[in-house]
Order: structure tokens, then C-alpha cells, then sequence
């Protein structure tokens, strides 16, 4: 009789092992990862660029000082943005991921602004220590639409795996997986048209 059971007991595992094999669970699982390891990218790439802005800041104020509005416009985007704390939690969170956007996209405005004030001042422009600032400034904005990018693809990959049958299923009763929020067109023209950094 024991030995029955404990034949049962091995089919049973045998059978939801390759029933979990074959619905998806661990592609799912491995979607659900690389997604999160892009997002990850995202967050950091505009960590960068937060942590350029007070050297920036502090450059343009020594040739442009009375342009108050616009430094204070730039530190308050700056708060804005890394005040929101980010997790893997925050792909369930449409509206958190949204309120997110919307930092990014209101420093990004400002940080603009701010560098077009360079355009009043020939100096500013010249100083060496702007220029390295200018570049780097660009060479985030590039990473930072890379790796948006990156987010985007995961994102639509696991999102077909949580909606796609037969690992739909799988998706939602057992894994209690939902779609994950991604970038809008509107926001990828927004970072296809990054701060403008060089001047001639």
C-alpha cells in the first residue's frame, strides 16, 4: 500500500513538473527578471543624470547668477525626480509609474532650459569645465534613451507571456502576474529630442 502511494506521490510530481515546464512558469519567471534588470538600467542612467545637475547648476550660476528662476526651476525638477522611490513594485503601479514619467519629463524640460542659457553667454560657453559637463550631460541623455529602449523590449516580451495563451493561465493563477506599464510615444519623442548640449 506504501509502495503505491509513493508511486503515486512520484507521477504526481513527475506530471506537475512537466505540466509547470510546459506552461511557461519559469519563462515567465525569466521575463518577470529581465524586466525588472532593464528597469533597473533606466533608474540608474537618470541617477546619472541627477547627480550632473548640481555641478551644472553651479557652473552656469558663476556667469549667470541673476537667472534665478531658471536655477531654481532646475533644483526643484531635480527634488521632484529623486524624490519618487522607484522599486520593481513600482511596474505593478500604472499611476506610479506615470507620476515617475512625468518627474523624468519635467527635469528633462528644465534641464534645457537651463542649458539654453549658455546661448546669452560666450564665456559660459568657452569654460572648459561647462563643456565636460555638456558632454556628459549628452552622454547620459544617450544612455538614458538606450536603456528605456532595453525596458521597452523586456516589457513587451513579458507582457505577451502574462497575455498569451497558454502561459496567460499560468500568469494569472498562479503566478498572479499582471501587465506591466510602459513608456508611451509621447514619452520616447520627448527623450528622442534630449537637452540640447552642444554649441558651435
Amino acid at each position: 500500500m506504501g509502495s503505491r502511494i509513493s508511486v503515486s506521490a512520484t507521477i504526481a510530481i513527475a506530471v506537475l513538473f512537466v505540466g509547470l515546464t510546459g506552461c511557461g512558469y519559469n519563462d515567465l519567471q525569466g521575463l518577470d527578471e529581465d524586466s525588472k534588470a532593464a528597469w533597473s538600467e533606466v533608474v540608474n542612467q537618470y541617477q546619472r543624470r541627477a547627480d550632473l545637475i548640481p555641478n551644472l547648476v553651479a557652473t552656469v550660476k558663476g556667469y549667470a547668477a541673476h537667472e534665478k528662476d531658471t536655477f531654481e526651476e532646475v533644483v526643484q525638477a531635480r527634488a521632484q525626480a529623486t524624490g519618487i522611490h522607484v522599486t520593481p513594485e513600482t511596474l505593478k503601479d500604472p499611476a506610479a509609474f506615470e507620476q515617475f514619467q512625468k518627474a523624468q519629463a519635467g527635469l528633462t524640460s528644465a534641464l534645457s532650459r537651463l542649458i539654453a542659457i549658455a546661448e546669452n553667454y560666450p564665456n559660459l560657453k568657452a569654460d572648459q569645465n561647462f563643456r565636460d559637463l555638456q558632454s556628459q550631460l549628452e552622454g547620459t541623455e544617450n544612455r538614458i534613451a538606450v536603456a528605456r529602449k532595453r525596458y521597452i523590449e523586456k516589457v513587451a516580451e513579458y507582457n505577451k507571456g502574462v497575455r498569451f495563451f497558454p502561459t496567460n493561465l499560468t500568469a494569472k493563477f498562479l503566478l498572479h502576474m499582471e501587465e506591466k506599464p510602459n513608456f508611451t510615444v509621447a514619452d520616447e519623442k520627448a527623450v528622442a529630442k534630449p537637452p540640447e548640449v552642444k554649441f558651435n
